[in-house]
Order: structure tokens, then C-alpha cells, then sequence
């Protein structure tokens, strides 16, 4: 090929690749935009957990997974993740920065006496809010390694979206319908069904700080079966739930 030819090509490529970071912040907010208003059938974690199934051959693997709108779920359960998760969730834009200091002070504390006993560490302290949890569900992946940094970025760009698109409100009925309680168990309709026998309006105060408790680890502990670390866990939801003022809470983010 001519060099003028070689050079109109690469004049192309250069074009597009500036135009590229665009496209994506239009599709990005036109998504997040449209997902205020339309309920999601899935979310990525969920495709993520039924292609992790196909690969190792187990074909017959159904996501449980059965969206209700947060007038079917009963608020004890949007007011337990809270309580459990992120108490400061009606008044930060996204991202706790007080909580951020706290989990990191409290996480360098157990670095520092794991290596001293010789011992891994057994548990440290996350600081994700609700909104970049739902950020991170819906939209992306896990991730490890430059994958997860990369995701992490992306996780910081999709919260800033929804906390700006969507109320407050909007934000954990999204999340109660697509956080895992169990091993492909998402959603407070699924968790209810398959933990309690029951529907997800239905749901009691220790029932829904039961689910809560089981949070961010759904694969290791059982809410149907607690143990006593979520036994502990589920009694300091619900102390919580009730200084936070119980259901009636809720009405603060309308």
C-alpha cells in the first residue's frame, strides 16, 4: 500500500478512536437513563453466574431471580439493608468518604495484627455504598487483577450516574431486586421464596435483618440455616432498624 494510503487509514483510526470515549458516555447515560424507568431483567452479575454454570457444564443451573417493585416488598427489608449497609445512604451523593476513613483505619489495624500472629487476615472492612453496589451488579463485573481496577473505575463513573438519573428510592428498589442472597438466588422475591417459603411483602423485621446479615458473602453464610456470626450479625440490623426509626424511614427518601 502507498504511504498517502497508509496515512488516510491511520487519519481514520484516529477519528474513531476520539469519537469512542464519547459513544460510550452517550450509550452510558442513555442506559441509565432508560433503566429509571424500565425495570431490568437481569443484571450482569446475573449473566455472569449463569455463563460460569454453562462453562462448567451444568446445563440445568436457572438463575432465581423474580422482580418486584418496592411497593411488593415489605420495607423491612429495604430498611435492613440499609441499616446493615449503608446508613448514610439518604444523605451522601454516592460515595461514604467518612466510611472510606473508617474501613481503611480499621483494615491497616488488622493488616498490622495478622502479620504480627502470622496469620491471614480473617476479615476486612468494605466501604461500598448502595449506589456503587447497584453500580457494580448491574452494570459490570467482578473482576481481578487490571480487570477489577478497571471496573473500579467504571463502578465510580456508573454511581455518579444514578445517583444523578434516578431518586433515591429508585436506587434500592433496584438493588433489593438484584443483590445475591444465595448461590444464584437474586433479588428480595427469590430470597424470600427459596429461604422463607414466603412472599416478599411478607417478609418479618428478623427475617429481612436475616437476609441482610448474609450480605456481602451469600455464598458462605445461609439465612435459612445462620449461624451464629449471622446470628450476631442479624440481632445488630435489627437494633439498628429500630434507632433508624423503623419503616417510616423509608418516607425520607420521597
Amino acid at each position: 500500500m502507498s504511504a498517502p494510503g497508509k496515512s488516510r487509514r491511520g487519519r481514520r483510526w484516529r477519528g474513531w478512536l476520539w469519537k469512542l470515549p464519547l459513544a460510550f458516555v452517550a450509550f452510558s447515560v442513555l442506559q441509565v437513563l432508560a433503566l429509571r424507568f424500565i425495570d431490568p431483567p437481569f443484571s450482569m452479575f446475573m449473566a455472569a453466574r449463569q455463563l460460569d454454570a454453562a462453562i462448567a457444564g451444568d446445563f440445568g443451573f436457572r438463575i432465581a431471580h423474580d422482580w418486584r417493585g418496592m411497593d411488593r416488598i415489605s420495607p423491612n427489608l429495604p430498611l435492613a439493608l440499609v441499616a446493615s449497609e449503608d446508613q448514610n445512604f439518604a444523605s451522601h451523593h454516592g460515595f461514604d468518604f467518612a466510611a472510606i476513613e473508617k474501613a481503611q483505619a480499621h483494615n491497616e489495624k488488622m493488616i498490622e495484627r495478622a502479620e504480627k500472629r502470622g496469620k491471614p487476615v480473617r476479615r476486612l472492612r468494605g466501604a461500598s455504598t448502595i449506589s456503587q453496589q447497584t453500580a457494580k451488579n448491574l452494570f459490570l463485573w467482578q473482576g481481578s487483577g487490571v480487570t477489577r481496577w478497571a471496573r473500579k473505575g467504571l463502578e465510580v463513573w456508573y454511581t455518579a450516574l444514578i445517583e444523578t438519573l434516578w431518586p433515591k428510592r429508585r436506587i434500592l428498589e433496584v438493588y433489593a431486586n438484584i443483590a445475591e442472597f444465595g448461590d444464584g438466588i437474586y433479588g428480595a422475591q427469590a430470597a424470600a421464596r427459596s429461604f422463607f417459603r414466603k412472599d416478599a411483602a411478607k417478609l418479618s423485621a428478623a427475617e429481612a435483618a436475616r437476609l441482610a446479615a448474609v450480605l456481602p458473602s451469600p455464598k458462605r453464610y445461609n439465612a435459612a440455616r445462620p449461624g451464629p456470626y449471622v446470628q450476631r450479625r442479624t440481632n445488630s440490623i435489627q437494633r439498628q432498624m429500630r434507632y433508624m426509626g423503623g419503616s417510616g424511614w423509608l418516607r425520607t427518601l420521597d
